[in-house]
Formats: structure tokens, sequence, C-alpha cells
């Protein structure tokens, strides 16, 4: 299985939280500060270069623009092999997956002087997806196969303490003989909308699927869970894919939805839909059936793989070409979307695709929201990391800050005072 960082395969994810959104930078304050008088600081998530089985290395940074910060003699070194980082509340949440076990994990804030300190420990199940609903980080356990019910946890993000469960059958939820399977979950006014790909669930081809073409999506009551509606779609296939985020809320309130087109059948890809977006308007439980951006025609048949909301209806999107498509493939190409007047540009100023080992994915990479900006991090094969800075209004990349030897994992943002 494809993870959003590139390390695990063929795994499920240890307990994560989605990432929530930063606070947006405003041009009329004080440099290096926010709105409200604190300062934000980043955190960069780096694996060491030429490693195997090595504990990744936390760093922070003023500035995603320029310099140099390096995991050589810096840094706090995570334990254990396999971590991921989101923010929630002005906090910073190391997640250590457990390998079908209960993992670490591990909450920071930065103190007055802008580092990183520890603040808590706690265990959670091994789950799919995570995602900020409220005060509340949501986490739901799936299986590929046997038991029926996916079970969902409600973690108070302030005390990092379980505050209830719920189970879903998906079985019942498919109601095609298959079994649904959320790809993510994504806060929508007062409820939970949980895209979903109908998958066999069963050995030797779990996650193939005999209903390529369609797209359904799970509305949610919170926080009882309760399974109040499907949204159902056969314009496209599923929504997001394993572990990849695939619904945004846009500052309207509208909810856009991204295909790959990717689902498969004994490993072969079998889904004759586009790569496309799609629509629910606020206030609404349908897809907007006036509105299909078909990103693969668009692109000259490329498509997208992740996304990553900069805000005003842009987006940055990480794409691979026919060739490369595959259910799991992240692509090394990077283009830029306005969903609002369905243009699309491919980023000028990356490096070649060639020259790309892989790029940070779309969600675990960084925007202050203000509707031009992306940070979008990537390692070279000279083993050298970069964030680049991509202007969507010019569809052009800028190098900025370098990560001396590791590989870039996610870049996150905190604030202090």
């Amino acid at each position: 299985m494809m993870t959003t960082t590139g390390k695990l395969s063929l795994f499920t994810l240890a307990l994560g939280l989605a990432v929530a959104g930063c606070t947006n930078d405003v041009s009329e304050v004080a440099p290096g500060t926010n709105g409200d008088g604190s300062k934000p600081r980043f955190i960069i998530s780096a694996t060491p270069v030429g490693s195997q089985g090595v504990a990744d290395y936390l760093l922070t940074t003023d500035t995603l623009t320029q310099g140099t910060i390096s995991t050589r003699g810096a840094g706090i070194e995570q334990d254990g092999t396999y971590r991921y980082y989101i923010t929630h509340k002005n906090r910073f949440f190391s997640l250590l997956y457990g390998q079908g076990n209960p993992g670490a994990v591990t909450t920071y804030t930065l103190n007055a002087t802008g580092k990183l300190e520890k603040v808590s420990d706690f265990q959670a199940e091994t789950v799919q997806v995570f995602a900020p609903v409220n005060n509340d980080i949501l986490t739901m356990r799936i299986p590929r196969t046997g038991t029926e019910s996916a079970l969902a946890f409600r973690i108070n993000a302030d005390s990092s303490k379980v505050q209830g469960q719920s189970q879903i059958n998906i079985v019942q939820l498919a109601g095609n003989g298959e079994r649904a399977h959320f790809t993510w979950a994504t806060q929508v006014g007062n409820k939970v909308y949980a895209p979903y790909m109908s998958i066999k669930g069963a050995a030797p081809d779990a996650f193939g699927t005999s209903y390529p073409d369609s797209a359904w999506v799970a509305v949610l009551s919170y926080p009882s869970l309760t399974v109040e509606k499907v949204i159902r779609d056969n314009r496209t296939s599923f929504i997001g894919r394993y572990f990849t985020n695939g619904l945004t809320v846009d500052e309207q309130g509208d909810v856009y939805a991204f295909s790959s087109g990717v689902a498969t059948n004994s490993n072969q890809l079998n889904s004759t839909k586009p790569s496309a977006i799609t629509r629910i308007k606020s206030g609404t439980t349908e897809f907007d059936r006036s509105y299909l951006f078909n990103v693969e025609q668009a692109s000259g048949g490329a498509n997208l793989n992740t996304h990553l909301y900069i805000g005003q209806g842009n987006y940055i999107l990480t794409m691979t070409n026919a060739a490369e498509k595959g259910a799991y493939n992240t692509g090394k190409r990077v283009a830029v979307v306005n969903v609002y007047n369905q243009t699309f540009k491919w980023v000028e100023g990356m490096p070649t695709v060639d020259e790309i080992v892989q790029l940070t994915s779309g969600q675990n990479n960084y925007s202050p929201k203000d509707g031009r900006t992306g940070f979008i991090g990537l390692t070279l094969t000279d083993g050298s990391s970069y964030i680049y800075q991509v202007d969507a209004t010019t569809a052009r990349a800028t190098r900025g800050l370098k990560i001396e030897g590791g590989t870039i994992t996610a870049i996150n943002r905190l604030s202090y005072n």
C-alpha cells in the first residue's frame, strides 16, 4: 500500500492525526509574526538519507524560503522506524506505526523560545484514517478482510485521551457484496464526510473491486458517527486513495472531491472513468451534476495523485503520466489548478522528473492558505533535499530551504508567543 511519505508499502498505518489548517499569513502584520502577534515556526520531519530502518529527526526553522538545516547533530530524534506527523490545535503529534499493535503517540508544543517540548505520550489503535473534527481527532480502524465493522475513535486533541468509540458495518454500507474502505474523512459543517472505495475484502485481491466506476461519500453524524446518507456519483471512480485525502472544503463551504481513477481488479487498472474533480455544493448532500473538471483531459492524459489546497480555489497537484499510473504510485510531476474556472497549468522551475527521487505528497506539505503559495518537499538523486515554493498565480516554483542529510517526510507549522 502507498503512504503519503513513500516510506511504507503494503502496510496499514498507525494512528495519525489529520493536518489542521494553519493560521493564514497576513501581509500587513510584522514580518515573522502571525496576525495575533504570535510567531510561526516550521517543523520539518526528515529521514536520514541512505539509512534503512532508522528514526526520523524533527528539525525546526523560522523560514521555508532560504537557508540550510541538517539532520547531522541537530533536531529531535524519534524512536521507532515509521513515524507520521500532524498538527491540530497548535500541537504537533509524532505518531509511531505499531505494525498491527498500538503505536506510541508523542505530543509536542513550542515553548516561549520556539523550541519543541514534549508534553505527553499516549497509545491508540492502529488506524487507516484520521481527521480533525471539532476539538477531536477522529480515527478509523478499517479491516480489509475478516470482521465487517470499522472502529472509529474520538480522541480529544487537548487531553490526548479517547473520548468515545463507534462501529460502522462496512459490508452493509457498501451494499454490493463487497465492503467499504474509507479513504479519508473530512469535517463538513457539523457532519463528517467519509469517501470510500468498494473492495472485495478477500485474498488474494483484497483491494480489487468489481465496481470501479463509481464514487461514494458516507455522510456521518457527529459525534455518534451514524451513517445518515451515502452520496453517489458514476462520473468518476472512488474519491481519494488508500491513506490519501480526497475531499477539501473551500472558503464558501463547497466540497471538492478528487478522483485518481485508479481502481483495480487482480492488480490491473479497471476503471473507465477519467481522473477528475467533482463538487458537492454547500448546504447540499448531492454531487453537483453541473460540475466536472476532467483533469486527465486538461493535462493531456495525466492523472492526479495527491492535492494540497492553498486557498481561493487553487490547488497544487502531484501527477503521474499514463505510463506511470497506478493504484499506489505518487508522481514526480507538479501542476496547479483552479477549480472555479477549471484551469490547469504545469509548474515550471521544478527539477526534472529524472532528477527527483520523491516528492513529499500533497497532504504532508504546507500552505498558508493565502490563495497563492504552497511549499513542496522533494529529494533529488544526488541525495539533497529542498523545499520549493510554488506560486499558483504564475505556476512557477522557486527553490528554498535546503535540508542536508534527510528525505523530507512532512512540513508542519506551529505558533508561539
